[in-house]
């Protein structure tokens, strides 16, 4: 299908919103033909085509544009979820029909011809003048394909409201409300970015409203979304082909529209426990000596760590010239395996670098070759081209013998005892035009290329090690590309205060988006820069960030480790309190498989209807219950911290109270960033341990916010081995579940566990501590008995232990 089709399917989409405004022209030469509703969709006839209208729950309807003379493609790289049995009616209301679910309603209005979505009575967006050809603007930045010519573009208009706040187009640093830029649908890696950037690694075509509603545009092929670059109140998709299908997406709360658009397109797998530890990294190792003496420094530093990741020279001594080796290079490392088993003997897990790009200076060049693993040109011979590694061609993963080849290398890796792979340039970096793959020309498929390099890994692990959660840190991706199990980073960012500054929102923005693993080479990647107090900074953030990997180029080491005494020490604090979180930083990830939530959270979360927030990322939500402030300014004193209005927020180290709904100013200390916790939360936490291989959920230290304000509160822990690929669906789980009630002076809090039919749960102590009891309580009791208990009247927390026992509900009874 052309994108002639996909924008006049949009062209059908007018908003009732727009109901009491006159009607815009929409191509006024389209006209209505007639309705069909039929096996379980809506067909809409018109002058140019038909639209083909399909719920597939009460919050996701998809509809596709079918031009005249042409077919559907029902091909998508985004949806795997099937359209389900949705009670869905028809209706005429004078010169319009519904077509309505329990959910979304789809007016279509006869003349002027329109197609309109509203939720639950609620106007959603609307068509403006829907199916329209732009002219691609080269001066403006456009990827030029037609060597300076202007190219035509299908595009689809909607009409936005003149207030709402827009979110989405995938990974850029442009400030968190998004409206008022034209962005490009071009995956391309941004060297060394700051505080800005409109076109990094991992675009997607999704635009997320502030009315709670996401259009989801289901066509990789190149191309822009337009939010209300001109002023106009337009939102416009533009491509140069493909499908001309998208998807509206509604629900009653942020965690219902992100859950829905996760149901849609694949819900993340949990990482291996591994994951959420700490990693030595750098540019680079340059043999097996430097990686041990490092390995070694962290545990006799007694700074925890889970893994270790191998840049290019693990296959090669020069930065350029050998990349496509992807083998050891014996002379730097002549045991591979035994290393590696070394490594994994003192819980340190080994990730190493791929590239998609084979150098015809590499060993494996003529293998490529001959294998016909590479894209061509258009004489159907394997295209090589410059670029800063050397002369290169590329591995055509969307052909049978490119995905066989590429994959036996990394089975080959596995089966040495690599645990992880990185995958680097995968946008491509390097993407000529000329180049035609398996599956169609390089401009088509450029978006997908990061997608369907971490589907070979995911579906790879699925055939051959089916029992093993694979971990893929990656930078490129698309829509739906979180199933994979991809763990996206932010890309090489300038080790200055810009570069942090624009984190936040990057990872919020991608959360939102439902890649929830989206996270940044922690103290920045790109120059020589020794600040350390940035360097510190940017860690202490981390903790709050979904992977905790530091990373740089070697001449300013990423590592802890190699840093001063007084910085190693505040990373050392950050990186304990990392694990020490462990219990409820796992349980995010669980929350994130489950349900599609993001680790990190906007502001807009907690307070939809709240203007205010809507363009703020500089404090978020980390999980539901701890709200962070980044310290992201230079020899900062002070922060401003809005206090989200629906809970009171304790201070995570001094305990201090703060009502909320208000913005204050709080004091900065250098050993952390302001940390607040929720009143009426539970944090479950664990003891420091060297490696998660040492971790153990047999004892818990469980914290409890308490507050007259909160009657009832409740969290939960989840846990199973850390490794299993679905434990959860096998049965191979506990899951936690916390509840507090008040009533009075009395306070219960009750532990209750359920317990998947293929896990045997440990005998559990859990130390309990209770904050803000402001005075000693009169009688505790542990499971019904007189119990002995600890008050702090400086700290105002109350301590109790639960001795370890058998039973799977436990229970405290507190007479304040």
């Amino acid at each position: 299908m052309t994108i002639h089709s996909f924008a006049k399917l949009a062209a059908a989409a007018p908003l009732v919103l727009l109901a009491a405004q006159p009607a815009l022209a929409q191509n006024a030469d389209r006209k209505f033909n007639g309705i069909t509703q039929r096996d379980g969709h809506l067909e809409v006839q018109t002058s140019d085509g038909s639209y083909l209208i399909k719920p597939y729950s009460p919050g996701i309807v998809e509809t596709t544009f079918v031009p005249k003379g042409e077919t559907v493609e029902p091909a998508s790289h985004a949806v795997v979820l099937a359209p389900a049995a949705v009670n869905a009616s028809l209706k005429q209301k004078g010169g319009s029909y519904e077509y309505a679910t329990s959910g979304i309603t789809v007016t279509i209005t006869r003349s002027p011809f329109r197609i309109a979505y509203a939720y639950k009575g609620k106007p959603l967006v609307a068509e403006k003048r829907g199916y329209i050809h732009v002219r691609d603007d080269v001066a403006s930045g456009s990827k030029d394909i037609n060597k300076g010519q202007p190219r035509e573009l299908e595009a689809i208009e909607f009409a936005l409201d003149k207030d709402e706040a827009l979110y989405g187009a995938g990974s850029r640093a442009v400030g968190m409300n998004r409206r008022g830029h034209r962005y490009t649908l071009y995956n391309k890696a941004h060297y060394g970015y700051g505080d800005h950037s409109e076109l990094m690694g991992y675009s997607m075509p999704i635009a997320m409203s502030s009315k709670m509603y996401a259009i989801h545009f289901d066509n990789p092929q190149t191309g822009y979304l337009d939010f209300d670059s001109k002023k106009n109140n337009s939102l416009t998709y533009e491509a140069i082909g493909g499908r001309k299908t998208y998807q509206v997406i509604a629900g009653d709360s942020w965690e219902d529209v992100v859950g829905n658009y996760t149901s849609l397109t694949g819900k993340q797998p949990l990482p291996p426990r591994w994951a959420f530890g700490n990693f030595a990294m750098r540019f680079g190792y340059h043999n097996e000596k430097e990686a041990r003496d490092t390995i070694n420094k962290f545990i006799a530093d007694d700074i925890p760590l889970d893994g270790i990741v191998f840049d290019l020279y693990w296959f090669g001594k020069e930065v350029k010239g050998t990349m496509g080796n992807l083998a050891w290079d014996k002379d730097s490392f002549p045991n591979p395996e035994g290393m590696i088993a070394d490594f994994k003997s003192k819980g340190v897990q080994t990730v190493v670098i791929t590239e998609p790009f084979v150098l015809d200076t590499s060993k494996r060049w003529q293998e490529a070759v001959d294998k016909q693993v590479l894209a061509t040109g258009p004489d159907g011979k394997p295209l090589a081209y410059d670029f800063y590694f050397g002369h290169t061609g590329l591995i055509d993963i969307f052909s049978p013998q490119g995905r066989s080849w590429f994959w036996d290398i990394y089975k080959g890796l596995r089966q040495q005892g690599v645990a992880g792979v990185w995958g680097d340039l995968g946008e491509p970096e390097v993407h000529p035009t000329e180049l035609r793959h398996a599956t169609g020309t390089a401009d088509q498929v450029h978006n997908i290329y990061g997608h369907q390099w971490a589907r070979l890994v995911a579906e790879g692990y699925q055939q051959d090690f089916p029992a093993e959660r694979p971990f893929i840190l990656m930078r490129s991706g698309y829509s739906g590309t979180q199933r994979y199990g991809i763990i996206p980073w932010s890309g090489d960012v300038e080790r200055g205060w810009g570069g942090l500054q624009s984190q936040p929102e990057i990872a919020l923005q991608m959360g939102m988006q439902g890649v929830g693993y989206m996270h940044s080479d922690l103290g920045g990647f790109a120059n020589a820069v020794l600040d350390n107090e940035l360097y510190t900074r940017w860690l202490q953030y981390g903790v709050f960030q979904p992977v905790f990997r530091p990373h740089a180029q070697e001449e300013v080491p990423a590592e802890p480790v190699y840093r001063e005494d007084q910085t190693k020490a505040l990373a050392r604090e950050a990186i304990r309190l990392r694990y020490r979180l462990l219990p409820y930083n796992y349980t995010l990830g669980f929350d994130n498989n489950q349900h599609g939530l993001p680790l990190m959270r906007p502001m807009i979360y907690e307070e939809p209807g709240n203007a205010k927030v809507r363009a703020l990322s500089s404090t978020y939500l980390w999980g539901k219950d701890f709200l962070v402030t980044p310290v992201l300014k230079k020899g900062q004193t002070s922060a401003d911290i809005y206090f989200p209005a629906r809970s009171a927020w304790f201070d995570f180290y001094t305990g201090e109270k703060q009502a909320g709904g208000a913005t204050r100013s709080i004091a900065l200390s250098p050993d952390h960033v302001p940390v607040y916790v929720r009143a009426g939360a539970f944090i479950p936490m664990a003891k420091v341990v060297q490696s998660t291989r040492d971790y153990s959920t047999k004892h818990i230290d469980l914290h409890y916010w308490h507050d007259a304000s909160v009657r009832a509160g409740a969290g939960k822990l989840y846990d199973d081995d850390g490794l299993t690929a679905q434990a959860y669906e096998q049965g191979k789980y506990e899951l936690l579940h916390f509840t507090s009630k008040l009533q009075g002076k009395a306070l219960s809090l009750r532990v209750e566990s359920e317990v998947g039919k293929q896990y045997q749960r440990p005998a559990r102590g859990i130390a309990l501590t209770v904050h803000n009891v402001t005075a000693a309580p009169s009688s505790v009791r542990v499971d019904g008995k007189v119990a002995v208990f600890g008050w702090d009247d400086k700290t105002s927390q109350l301590t109790v232990q639960l001795p370890a026992g058998e039973q799977a509900s436990r229970s405290v009874d507190i007479s304040l």
